[in-house]
């Protein structure tokens, strides 16, 4: 089964509705339902069900793999935390591995019930009352141009989350270079943040979305 975080499967629409739910600051989960559509749902409260049973907060009815009651997300502190604990049949697996226990959720964790992936996503939060990045994640070093490069790709972003990001043009009249030096600014930041792999029609929206949350461009630096 496609992640619902693969790139591959993912429409122009799709990401920019992704960045738009993790803009928010909310940490939440990313599925694809039996019809194959993205579903985003935040995560509010303490705790949340994953199940096919009429119970469960988050119910996956169509996939006859996963238990009535499967698994169980957990907020401790700032973290959320997701476990078991033999409720299901056929386990749980985070990022192909079976889980035994509890286990504390990192962004960009792959969680598999049955046939289904749920991706969790930690958005940096601005109040420090939902999940924010483990400290630990390592920091992205760019230089001055590649920043403003950056800045401006997500300029249009100022004015809605649904725009699209900057053409080469665009960038390139804001920080006076030419279209093939912004290039290469560009493929450096997709090196740098590990996202040379997507589709090239991929890449710029994944590059935006990954500004904000890794903290290289804030809303402030959007402003005129």
């Amino acid at each position: 089964m496609v992640g619902p975080l693969d790139r591959h499967a993912s429409s122009a629409a799709e990401l920019k509705e992704r960045l738009a739910a993790e803009r928010a600051g909310r940490a939440l989960l990313i599925y694809r339902d039996d019809d194959d559509n993205q579903r985003i749902v935040p995560l509010e409260g303490e705790r949340l069900t994953i199940g096919r049973g009429p119970g469960a907060d988050l119910r996956v009815a169509w996939d006859l793999e996963v238990s009535r009651a499967h698994a169980e997300l957990e907020r401790v502190g700032t973290d959320w935390t997701v476990s078991d604990d033999g409720l299901s049949t056929n386990g749980t697996f985070c990022n192909g591995e079976r889980l035994r226990g509890r286990r504390r959720l990192r962004d960009g964790d792959e969680l598999r019930c049955g046939r289904t992936v749920i991706a969790f996503r930690a958005p940096m939060a601005g109040d420090g009352d939902t999940t924010a990045l483990a400290a630990d994640e390592p920091t992205v070093v760019i230089s001055q141009t590649q920043r403003r490069v950056l800045v401006a790709l997500c300029r249009p972003l100022r004015d809605s989350p649904y725009a699209s990001p900057a053409t080469n043009q665009q960038i390139g009249g804001e920080v006076h270079l030419g279209v093939d030096a912004v290039k290469v600014h560009l493929r450096a930041l997709y090196r740098r943040l590990g996202i040379e792999h997507l589709p090239q029609n991929e890449k710029r929206a994944r590059l935006a979305e990954l500004a904000f949350h890794r903290g290289l461009v804030s809303d402030r630096d959007l402003e005129p």
